[in-house]
């Protein structure tokens, strides 16, 4: 580990002079690129420090041990202090070990949000359109923008399906555990008897993907337009500006229907699809990964129930990490952080028995 971390400090002063060139200054791409390096960097090369300053201070105590003239109360202090810093670098190394697992590329990238209505009706559409406001309440405590990149609206108000971009620092770390089949237990609108339903939504979230990460051929791609449905004024029903867009090799279509423009229409569409094709081919390098080895929480398939929303009795449970909390009304305002925190806790764990 300590061969590792010191090749890691000398690529650390590399982009320290790097940021302090005036050709990567001008740069602007370059400079944001290796900011990141650097903040990552910085985290390990200072935890590094703290490893060393530890064992340095045991040496010294372990010396003093040695001295025949220490005195017995000195001898006491010494070895109590030995006994601290024994559990504070065990801590510290632990510590050092995560930042030192490979970092997840997907990390710092935005998010494509997909919410999907299941089994259940309309309530199961109603119990989409909770989850999305819940994810926008998340997304406004972290300063996060949310756009809605293609929807379409129930009967009653809720979504069939719904989906949006998610834009802000660290957003995918945060959502990327929640991909998964989300089941709401409660008495719907509707329900005249007062029985207690079981409906379920499923949410899929993938990391945004640049033009540059995926190559597009454009014979492979099929674009249909058609005409709008649903609400929208004059222009929305009246000319063939959605769009549907299928991905010939692989089948996947997206429709988008949202803007009166039938090239932003196309732009967002492609903007999924590039994102569908990146989560493809990374759930196949997962699942090839996990035939050796178990790395994740949760399996991330889409069809695993991961969560469950239970009304009367103001409960949510996360089935991954049997969790159970009584603030179901907090969460769905938006106060996810103590889940995601749980779920991030679990994952570093996981991924910290796998490296040892």
């Amino acid at each position: 580990m300590l061969k590792k971390l010191t090749a890691i400090e000398r690529r650390y002063d590399e982009v320290c002079q790097l940021l302090s060139n005036s050709a990567t200054l001008s740069d602007r791409a370059a400079y944001q690129k290796l900011s990141r390096e650097h903040a990552h960097l910085h985290k390990i090369v200072e935890q590094g420090q703290r490893c060393r300053s530890i064992l340095k201070r045991l040496q010294d105590d372990d010396a003093l041990l040695h001295d025949p003239d220490l005195d017995g109360e000195l001898e006491a202090l010494a070895r109590d202090e030995m006994k601290s810093l024994r559990e504070q670098l065990e801590q510290a190394e632990a510590q050092l070990k995560f930042l030192l697992l490979p970092k997840d590329p997907n990390e710092e990238k935005n998010v494509i949000l997909e919410i999907r209505a299941g089994t259940g009706g309309e309530e199961a559409a109603l119990f989409a359109a909770d989850l999305f406001r819940m994810y926008c309440r998340y997304a406004e405590s972290h300063r996060w923008r949310v756009e809605i990149l293609s929807s379409s609206s129930s009967a009653t108000g809720g979504f069939k399906e719904v989906i949006a971009l998610v834009e802000g620092p660290g957003a995918f770390s945060a959502l990327k555990f929640e991909s998964g089949t989300h089941r709401v237990q409660r008495v719907p609108e509707t329900e005249a008897q007062g029985r207690i339903h079981t409906s379920a939504a499923t949410v899929a979230i993938l990391p945004e993907a640049e033009e540059v990460e995926v190559q597009i051929n454009p014979n492979d791609v099929r674009v249909d337009v058609f005409r709008s449905s649903g609400p929208g004024g004059q222009s929305v029903n009246t000319t063939d500006s959605a769009v549907r867009v299928t991905h010939l090799p692989t089948g996947i279509v997206v429709s988008c229907q949202d803007e009166k423009s039938q090239h932003k229409n196309r732009a967002r569409a492609m903007q999924v699809l590039r994102a569908r094709l990146l989560d493809r081919q990374q759930q196949e390098m997962e699942q090839e990964r996990a035939m050796v080895r178990r790395v994740q929480v949760g399996s991330g398939d889409r069809s695993e129930r991961i969560r469950t929303y239970n009304y009367p009795q103001n409960r949510v449970t996360d089935h991954r990490i049997n969790l159970t909390l009584y603030q179901l009304d907090r969460v769905l305002e938006g106060g996810l952080d103590g889940i995601v925190e749980e779920l991030q806790l679990a994952d570093q764990q996981e991924r910290l028995k796998v490296s040892v």
